[in-house]
């Protein structure tokens, strides 16, 4: 049996890819393009900009930009209008985040809307498979490959050459958790009732305040879902031996995944680890090759926020499954990484991603990769996000890093009247 067809009888991977929509639900300053800078001839992508409404929608009374008080507002949260059918990228970038702003002469009254007629099924977001946790769903795998005389064990002489540089699929259309395909309230589908307070606070700082709080932007740390962004993690570096193998990204900081081949988690902790009982920013994660595919499980995860996305919590595990694409003469072009969310504290369903990597060059060909490291040269003064050059003193409040650092400095500077429910205990790991 082929890998192809091992994969497609498989209860735990192999499923068919998600759909990939042709159009992005807008606003975009840049259109469909994804690279730095802005190219000539540059189209944005909107419905209506400068205070003007879509023909055939009809506002709402108040919406994230006009609102004094979104947590007041939780009924409006599932209607898209509420947000002028933007996605959640289409506000991260609406004050000119990524260099073409559509906020309009007025901000924020004079916001761009995105297209309301434009969404993605939210059933080609959630896991495809029957399993509740990753325990369940690594075990599963782990026991069809032992049916099948499993796992297979590699030798440095045997073990697939899979060593080299990626580029994973760049399109804006071309994942859900890139942020462009899907509305806000199909965002909210997939969160708890107190992640989606989080989630509705974080879209209302990127646009109705314009306090975007990003990680990246302070060095702080970059957390475990960085590695799938839009913008981040989009080129990447396999290197293999058969003991350990290491998945290398980029965005402000280096993203690492070491998968410890043939280890097994110890349970007796909080969440299933490798090392301390101490969570970890990109978690620990053991695999076994079931042939041709790296299957593995990354646990003890540090909850955190997304670029553009979800927080997570420290419940956070993967499976992820990493598979050979060929050509149609049989040559490897590169990779298929499957991966499948679980965070009973943050997510309603388990939540799927598939990227496509393609194999740009061999690892000692060209540039070396980048080891990033993040020098501070912005930091958070009265509530905003403020270059600072050497030399310069100003009074700066140290955040609490492990206690929602992007939600302090929100309620702190830009949330003065709101009535912000009580935050449920237990939450964030705490």
């Amino acid at each position: 049996m082929s890998a192809q067809s091992a994969a497609q009888s498989s209860a735990g991977r192999g499923a068919r890819d998600p759909l990939q929509p042709e159009l992005i639900v807008g606003s975009e300053g840049k259109g469909m393009f994804t690279g730095a800078g802005i190219p000539p001839g540059n189209t944005p992508i909107f419905a209506a900009r400068d205070g003007a409404v879509p023909a055939g929608v009809e506002p709402l009374p108040v919406d994230i930009f006009t609102t004094k008080d979104f947590y007041q507002d939780r009924a409006l949260w599932t209607d898209p209008r509420y947000y002028r059918c933007n996605s959640a990228v289409g506000l991260e970038q609406i004050w000119g985040a990524y260099e073409v702003p559509l906020i309009g002469a007025d901000p924020p009254r004079t916001a761009a809307w995105g297209f309301c007629d434009r969404d993605y099924p939210r059933a080609e977001i959630v896991s495809p498979y029957a399993f509740r946790t990753a325990k369940e769903h690594y075990a599963a795998l782990l026991a069809e490959t032992r049916a099948k005389s499993g796992p297979t064990v590699y030798t440095q002489a045997t073990l697939l050459d899979w060593n080299g540089r990626y580029q994973r699929q760049r399109a804006k259309t071309s994942s859900w958790f890139f942020g462009a395909i899907l509305q806000v309230p199909t965002y909210l589908t997939l969160l708890t009732p107190e992640y989606q307070k989080r989630f509705v606070q974080q879209m209302y700082h990127y646009s109705g305040s314009n306090a975007a709080q990003w990680p990246g932007s302070y060095c702080w740390p970059e957390g475990f879902m960085r590695r799938l962004a839009q913008y981040g993690g989009g080129t990447v570096s396999i290197v293999m031996t058969p003991e350990l193998v290491l998945d290398l990204r980029n965005a402000a900081k280096t993203l690492i995944t070491q998968i410890h081949i043939g280890r097994e988690f110890d349970e007796e902790g909080v969440v299933p680890r490798l090392g301390p009982d101490v969570p970890q920013w990109f978690g620990e994660t053991i695999g076994f090759w079931d042939g041709e595919a790296l299957i593995t499980w990354t646990s003890n995860i540090q909850g955190w926020i997304s670029h553009g996305g979800f927080e997570f919590s420290n419940q956070l595990q993967s499976i992820e499954i990493y598979t050979p694409r060929k050509n149609a003469a049989g040559a490897f072009v590169g990779l298929k990484h499957e991966v499948v969310l679980y965070d009973d504290e943050a997510f309603v369903d388990p939540v799927r991603i598939v990227h496509a990597l393609d194999k740009q060059r061999e690892l000692n060909a060209g540039d070396p990769f980048s080891i990033m490291e993040c020098i501070p040269q912005s930091f958070p003064v009265e509530g905003h996000t403020t270059p600072m050059t050497p030399g310069q003193t100003f009074e700066y409040r140290v955040p609490d890093i492990f206690g929602r650092p992007w939600a302090q400095i929100w309620e702190r500077y830009h949330e003065e009247g709101m009535e912000r429910p009580q935050e449920q205990r237990g939450r964030f790991g705490l």
